[in-house]
């Protein structure tokens, strides 16, 4: 009997270790390939030419499960453009890659006037989804203008009333919490958020050298949203003044000042404020371009004493592409705007709690450990934003196991893609990523194929570093062409 209890003591103690190593991936990983990428990864990360960082990096083989390199992976950093992976990961769970966002203008009013002569008097209302393309320089024709001429061919020449814009899909709060002032004011990454949007919430402004010693030219286009001041000129042959373009905060009181030659022609886009009433002030000009009169008072739904009706169809109606489209360029241009709407989009409230929430429950869902994160918006560019490469890396290897798998992958870009933030990194590798970056913050996250075809899941995210970011991306190259490589 002591004999058959020792026995079965023993028995159950195997049967414990057997466990505990199953629970202990980073240990049961026996596979000579994962091994040479371990040895591999360490010795990128331990390159005597490597900036000093915090390092947190994860790396899992998706076949077997085992977690081949954990090095601080349990430690919160800043994640900067790699939280996209998050916002991406739950749009598609949250709304489905066949969501589509629908703007529409409504008329509340009377139409009259001679025959083929017609004035519409009363509101027309453009009603927003937080659809990030209406209008986006990065998905086609100009809604608006297509708009305006649909009217005209209905025999529209006159309105007279109040053009409204309703934004209240999405909360008036346009910037997250622990955005850089410096990023708001005039960098076309940084634009602010809302309910209705239009050409990416961004003026261009045109400039153009003269004579010298003349003023240069200086147009924006919409015209007349936004007022430039300043002393661009233009220079001779032996002047130099740096141009310089400062908008000041929540104004849209742009300032432009330097010197170009006399044959420069170039642009920027600035961020402006207020998106509803650029869109609105923007499709007034539309319809003056085709040949709409119009006398109409611009208006903001918050600032009327009941909301519009919408008990009437409406006149016309614009659908975004589909969400897989707009994740897509989330991903491959890492486009903040567009974030930052779909986080806003899945939120219970329009707004960055509520993103920040569904967010959570998406992750719980997938049983994913959330202690300890924290979300302030959808794009990454929140200093305030804290996520452990162990939780990015292991929502990824859920994404994988799951039905989402071709859908979420099929948004990231592969090594050396044009046009996308992979161009210059990693070319002909099977690899397919996303990268990040802020000032002290570099990551780089996604899949890799082995030599023999093995999947794996990394992380590689490096904070607090002063020195050169370009040997931090190298690094991460490393890591990811370890993995490619087998750890050859």
């Amino acid at each position: 009997m002591r004999f058959a209890r020792l026995l079965f003591a023993a028995i159950l103690a195997v049967a414990l270790l057997a466990l505990f190593a199953s629970r202990n991936p980073l240990e049961a990983s026996t596979s000579a390939t994962d091994a040479a990428i371990r040895n591999a990864v360490t010795a990128a990360l331990n390159a005597e030419n490597l900036p000093d960082a915090f390092w947190g990096v994860y790396v899992q083989n998706l076949q077997t499960g085992a977690v081949i390199v954990s090095q601080n992976a349990d430690k919160n950093l800043m994640p900067a453009s790699n939280l996209k992976l998050l916002t991406v990961a739950t749009a598609l769970d949250a709304l489905g890659p066949d969501y589509r966002y629908i703007t529409r203008l409504y008329f509340d009013g009377t139409a009259g006037g001679e025959a083929g002569d017609s004035t519409l008097s009363g509101d027309l209302i453009l009603r927003g989804s937080g659809d990030p393309t209406f209008g986006s320089m990065l998905a086609g024709p100009d809604p608006l203008r297509a708009w305006a001429w649909q009217l005209r061919a209905m025999g529209v020449n006159r309105i007279e009333g109040r053009l409204i814009g309703d934004d209240d899909v999405i909360d008036d709060q346009p910037y997250a919490n622990g955005w850089d002032i410096n990023y708001i004011a005039t960098e076309d990454w940084a634009q602010s958020a809302g309910g209705l949007t239009f050409r990416d919430n961004l003026v261009t402004l045109a400039m153009a050298g003269t004579t010298p010693g003349e003023p240069a030219t200086v147009t924006t286009d919409p015209a007349g949203y936004v007022e430039v001041t300043g002393d661009l000129t233009t220079r001779g042959r032996r002047g130099y003044n740096p141009l310089r373009i400062r908008r000041t905060v929540g104004t849209n009181q742009i300032q432009v000042q330097g010197s170009v030659s006399s044959r420069y022609e170039g642009a920027a886009r600035i961020p402006i404020q207020d998106p509803t009433a650029f869109t609105l002030h923007a499709f007034a000009e539309r319809l003056r371009d085709a040949g709409i009169e119009v006398a109409a008072e611009i208006v903001d739904a918050d600032n009327l004493d009941e909301p519009p009706s919408y008990e009437s169809d409406p006149v016309l109606v614009h659908l975004s592409p589909p969400l897989l489209d707009i994740l897509t360029t989330i991903n491959h241009k890492s486009s903040n705007l567009y974030a930052e709407q779909v986080f806003r989009t899945f939120s219970s409230n329009g707004g960055a709690t509520g993103g920040e929430r569904r967010m959570m429950v998406f992750l719980e869902e997938a049983g994913i450990d959330t202690e300890g994160l924290a979300v302030r918006d959808g794009s990454g560019l929140s200093r305030k934003n804290l996520l452990a490469p162990e939780t990015l890396g292991e929502m990824l290897a859920y994404i994988y196991r799951s039905p989402m798998r071709d859908a979420f992958v099929a948004t990231l870009p592969h090594g050396g893609e044009e046009e996308t933030t992979l161009r210059y990194r990693l070319p002909g590798l099977p690899v397919r990523a996303k990268t990040g970056a802020l000032e002290h913050v570099r990551a780089l996250s996604g899949y890799a194929a082995g030599p023999d075809g093995t999947p794996y899941v990394f992380v590689a995210i490096a904070n607090n570093f002063t020195s050169r970011s370009s040997l931090i991306s190298v690094a991460q190259n490393e890591i990811a062409t370890a993995i490619a490589s087998g750890g050859q």
